[in-house]
């Protein structure tokens, strides 16, 4: 009979522990002039946020980040499977060889790049991994990845991950 009634605790503990994980992981709705203005206000920490984080991940390979020049433009979009929104900012990035690789002394190293700076809204703020998704305007950059991501207007709401009106 104890081992019915600890087993039932445990069914029990578990249960209470596997509603709150989900809770956790579902999205509150966003605003997006909430979030968009956000963006506006912290956009100097978070531009030298996204260009250490950039640096740091050692790609291109053989190249070093020397700048990186934000645009004014902000495009958001809504992931489709977790709810986050994202914004995707212009960006024309500098790179210079790392002496001693295989980069070193070619012409093309020199060449600005053109590229699209990704943040994501999480937890009530922006934060960034340093992704740069090259070649693509911000637009481009939602087309291109249609599949995971939907363009979310300005002034208006798109439909969350499970088809809800939450922005």
């Amino acid at each position: 009979m104890y081992v019915a009634i600890i087993a039932g605790v445990i069914i029990a503990v578990a249960l209470v522990v596997l509603l709150l994980v989900w809770l956790a992981r579902t999205p509150e709705p966003v605003s997006v002039p909430d979030a968009r203005s956000a963006f506006e206000a912290q956009r100097p920490t978070l531009e030298k946020m996204f260009f250490a984080a950039a640096s740091a991940t050692g790609k291109p390979r053989g190249l070093r980040w020397k700048s990186c020049e934000f645009g004014s433009d902000i495009e958001l979009a809504r992931d489709r499977r977790s709810g986050e929104v994202l914004a995707f900012v212009p960006v024309t990035i500098a790179f210079e060889a790392i002496p001693g690789s295989d980069m070193e002394g070619l012409p093309a190293v020199g060449n600005l790049r053109c590229a699209t700076a990704v943040f994501t809204w999480r937890g009530r703020r922006w934060i960034t991994t340093g992704r740069a998704v090259f070649n693509l305007s911000p637009a481009e950059a939602i087309r291109h990845f249609r599949q995971q991501y939907e363009p979310v207007s300005p002034d208006a709401s798109s439909p969350s991950a499970d088809g809800r009106k939450t922005v």
